[in-house]
């Protein structure tokens, strides 16, 4: 296996595998390792089936199903993230660390490219152990401790679920999820602590009023995601990210 960073905050493509044949323990510790100290990883040509595609989702955890859209038939952890010809806004189009809503969310997420556009649609991500570190002593005492508030109704998010949800939503999933997490977390394999906030589910910092609520999570929501701290991913088809 070759690991070839693609920008300097965070990000790695792995080349020297075939996922269409299991992992070896070795090789998966190998793969989770790139994982943690890149903290996003992407690997190209693996045209993989559904089940090949959730066996190398299982050598590293246990997969979920997305509380809000129905998953493919056979496989319910798995939906499909797709832009229909009349509609005009992509689904989860926004800065976002999935699901942050539930108790105890996943550990990441896991995109397999089947069919692209010819141009646009990349994926950009943050570094938010970067992040952290980059803001004040000042700012990281009072941080310490807080915890954030996540929502699944939270508005500008919604909106980029509504399609989806007209065309594979559940049926008996409720309409609103809340958890608390703090919105400094420590990471338990690496011990490195990361924000984690995202403006797309959290909506507010217990024991703060509304007003000062907004106003350290807006500084934070835009200081977490800036150029420094990101990788663009350009996809191709058969590309897992």
């Amino acid at each position: 296996m070759e690991i070839k960073k693609i920008a300097g905050a965070l990000g790695a493509e792995l080349s020297g595998l075939d996922l269409r044949q299991p992992l070896t323990e070795s090789m998966a510790a190998e793969v989770r390792q790139a994982f943690l100290a890149h903290k996003v990883i992407f690997l190209r040509r693996q045209p993989l089936d559904a089940n090949q595609f959730l066996r190398f989702a299982r050598a590293f955890g246990q997969p979920i199903e997305y509380p809000f859209v129905k998953g493919i038939d056979g496989h319910p952890e798995i939906i499909e993230v797709k832009k229909l010809e009349h509609e005009t806004v992509n689904f989860g189009g926004v800065w976002h660390s999935d699901t942050t809503y539930l108790e105890v969310p996943p550990m990441g997420t896991m995109l397999l490219s089947k069919e692209i556009p010819p141009y646009g649609g990349d994926t950009l991500f943050a570094n938010q152990v970067r992040a952290y570190e980059a803001l004040s002593d000042t700012m990281k005492r009072l941080l310490d401790g807080l915890q954030g508030i996540s929502s699944s109704a939270k508005a500008d998010v919604s909106k980029t679920r509504e399609d989806r949800l007209r065309s594979d939503g559940k049926e008996s999933s409720p309409k609103d999820y809340v958890a608390t997490h703090p919105v400094v977390r420590t990471h338990p394999e690496t011990g490195e602590k990361a924000l984690f906030v995202n403006v797309a589910h959290t909506v507010g910092i217990e024991g703060l009023t509304e007003a000062e609520s907004a106003s350290l999570l807006r500084f934070l929501f835009e200081h977490q995601v800036k150029p420094e701290f990101t990788c663009r991913w350009r996809w191709e088809t058969d590309c897992i990210a």
